[in-house]
């Protein structure tokens, strides 16, 4: 798959979701708001304005005082909400340099080098942001989810098994964990994980539309379509669909390009999210 069309993949509201497309069935990677699964820090939803407004307001704070842990974190939330996630891992970096064992801290600064890329550094971070014996469930998931960027799947299950010991049945960590196998293109066992996430009680809506592309990339495309309607409007669920469907020929065809029409629709705004 080329560049340009890794670029442009936007299936089922979810950046993580184009990156797991783009590594399934192509060569290239592709970065956004989040990684493999869940990494992000959890956030209200806002319009993109109002998480500008939280920004300014948290950036004359930041300047004021940058000693000040908790306002740092919260206005590194603000600038990665509004796409600004290399400002955002530069505020946490200096914020980390005056508490370097602020356990909170770290794991925001390991999250945002994420959000950028620095993998190795974020997992060297991440570690730093629990202890052995007081292990986070939630840095282990995050830690599982930067390995799987890396294509360490089986140690990043490693991670996912520690955290799930800690709080079983966890749907976020479940929803990583689906990811993962589909990412090393074991789909049945994905499907399997994803569906266990979706039967808990306090699964979001982000569980699902994993479940629904992993139902998808078998070719499964009305069940995927029944499932990403339970989140999206019909048509937009309809179109991600399809689009879907013109990426599997497309690669089952070699270089035959997918139409014009067959173009991803917008995708929503990833939420935020432990």
């Amino acid at each position: 798959m080329r560049l340009a069309q890794c670029t442009t993949l936007r299936l089922f509201a979810s950046t993580a979701l184009a990156a797991l497309l783009a590594t399934g069935l192509g060569s290239c990677k592709t970065t956004g708001q989040e990684t493999t699964g869940s990494i992000s820090s959890p956030a209200q939803p806002r319009t993109e304005a109002e998480w500008r407004a939280e920004a300014d307001k948290l950036e004359a704070a930041y300047r004021t005082h940058p000693e000040d842990t908790n306002n740092a974190i919260q206005y590194a939330q603000a600038l990665r909400a509004t796409g600004q996630r290399t400002q955002a891992a530069a505020v946490l970096e200096q914020a980390s340099l005056q508490s370097p064992h602020d356990k909170t801290l770290l794991g925001a600064y390991g999250r945002a080098l994420a959000d950028v890329g620095n993998y190795n550094q974020a997992l060297d971070v991440l570690s730093r942001a629990h202890t052995p014996e007081m292990p986070d469930w939630r840095i282990l998931s995050a830690q599982g989810a930067v390995l799987d960027q890396l294509g360490r799947y089986e140690e990043a299950r490693r991670y996912y098994a520690a955290a799930l010991k800690i709080t079983p049945d966890e749907p976020t960590v479940l929803s990583n964990l689906g990811l993962s196998y589909a990412l090393s293109k074991d789909l049945k066992q994905a499907e399997i994980t994803l569906r266990r996430a979706t039967a808990q009680p306090d699964v979001g809506p982000r569980a699902r539309q994993n479940l629904a592309l992993v139902v998808g990339l078998q070719g499964r495309f009305d069940e995927a379509e029944a499932i990403a309607r339970a989140d999206l409007p019909p048509d937009e669920a309809a179109a991600n669909v399809a689009f879907l469907r013109q990426m599997l020929a497309q690669q089952k065809g070699g270089t035959k390009k997918p139409p014009l029409s067959a173009s991803p629709p917008a995708a929503s705004k990833p939420a935020l999210r432990g």
